[in-house]
């Protein structure tokens, strides 16, 4: 299936996204609905499980192939890739697992999503100096930015790879490559571009992303990435009999644990959600990510003129190609926002309603490819 073909073709779109039959679903930078073939898969496999040991269908060839479609999306190794669930989960794997010093100091965005803020933050309960970086404009980080607030005392840069409110799409590959010539970590929460745009780590140290936004997957089905070079020096916060070696089941004296990204996952795994997340995964590689990004691309295109037509302020309306992304947030003065907002859902048009550090109360639209331009148009036509 192609992009082309799933835009021409109305009655293939309802069949691949069921939610297109009685609802426009401009959400996915918060939440997805799931396409047919990832939710016939989950269904599939739990129907089989019915039948005998559940783990035995699948394993390990499900962990196999799931990191090999993961490190094609990321260009890395599959040895790299672990599932361990949220991205918050793995955020806090890797903040707790480094073997950070006193004095020794991070660099983060306090206007990030929570889930990139508050493991870095506990941190400093082991006297790690966590600075907040400075910015311009709400989630603009530009390299000059980050290339100004570290020193020889910075261990680690942990950012996102796109600022959830503003939409504003970070330039981690031109960060992530000064860092690195300096021996700075970097850490990506990439929640908001995987799946969207084009998100590899040739200068990344660790990635987190969950499944429930722009990769169509199940949720707390997500990603971990961490470094090959890397993973001996991340110790895991969490022991069990997956990760650490216990010949035939039997505790050993010793902790002792697997190699590759298996260190990083402890029990069993969720491979309900797993066999979503392959399946979305998929779906996303089949379509080809750089095709998706020029569509949203393009959506954008379309709809932040129309917005400033109606008077509305868009967040990042002159962001360029290289910084722009699937997100268009925008609000209005003297506008009742949450009473917009409302009115669009009762007509069956599904947007987020967000707020910033000050208060100030924005719509956000992040249509996924399969949306068409009627859509659009007719949530144009409601504002």
């Amino acid at each position: 299936m192609t992009l082309a073909e799933l835009l021409s073709n109305e009655e293939l779109r309802q069949h691949e996204f069921p939610v297109t039959r009685d609802k426009i679903f401009l959400a996915h930078a918060g939440d997805c609905p799931l396409p047919n073939r990832v939710a016939e898969a989950v269904a599939t496999y739990a129907r089989q499980a019915t039948t005998g040991d559940q783990e035995k269908f699948i394993y390990p060839q499900i962990l196999e192939t799931g990191r090999a479609l993961a490190s094609r999306l990321l260009n890395s190794k599959p040895e790299e890739v672990a599932f361990v669930g949220p991205t918050s989960l793995a955020l806090s794997f890797i903040a707790g697992g480094l073997a950070l010093r006193k004095n020794d100091n991070i660099l983060i965005y306090f206007d990030d999503y929570p889930s990139n803020v508050y493991p870095w933050m506990a941190l400093a309960e082991k006297g790690v100096q966590v600075r907040l970086i400075n910015t311009r404009e709400l989630g603009v980080i530009r390299p000059i930015d980050v290339m100004g607030q570290v020193d020889e005392n910075t261990r680690l840069v942990a950012l996102a790879s796109c600022h959830f409110v503003t939409g504003y799409r970070l330039d981690y590959q031109a960060i992530g490559k000064y860092l690195h010539e300096r021996g700075i970590l970097f850490c990506v929460d990439g929640i908001q571009t995987l799946g969207a745009f084009p998100t590899t780590v040739e200068h990344i140290d660790f990635l987190a992303a969950d499944a429930h936004k722009w990769l169509l997957g199940p949720c707390a089905a997500g990603l971990m990435y961490v470094r090959q070079s890397q993973q001996e020096y991340l110790n895991p916060r969490v022991y069990g009999w997956n990760n650490v070696r216990c010949q035939n089941f039997v505790a050993q004296e010793e902790i002792v644990y697997r190699q590759n990204s298996q260190r990083f996952e402890a029990g069993s795994h969720n491979f309900l959600g797993i066999v979503g997340l392959h399946a979305s995964m998929e779906l996303i590689l089949e379509i080809g990510v750089e095709n998706i990004a020029a569509e949203l691309l393009r959506k954008r295109a379309l709809l932040v003129p129309a917005l400033e037509a109606k008077g509305y302020n868009v967040l990042q309306a002159k962001a360029g190609p290289e910084n722009a992304s699937g997100i268009v947030t925008f609000n209005k003065p003297e506008t009742d926002l949450p009473a917009l907002h409302a009115k669009l859902e009762a007509a069956n048009i599904i947007t987020s309603l967000r707020a910033d550090r000050k208060g100030n109360r924005y719509i956000r639209l992040s249509p996924h490819f399969y949306n068409t331009d009627a859509e659009l148009h007719r949530v144009l036509e409601m504002l």
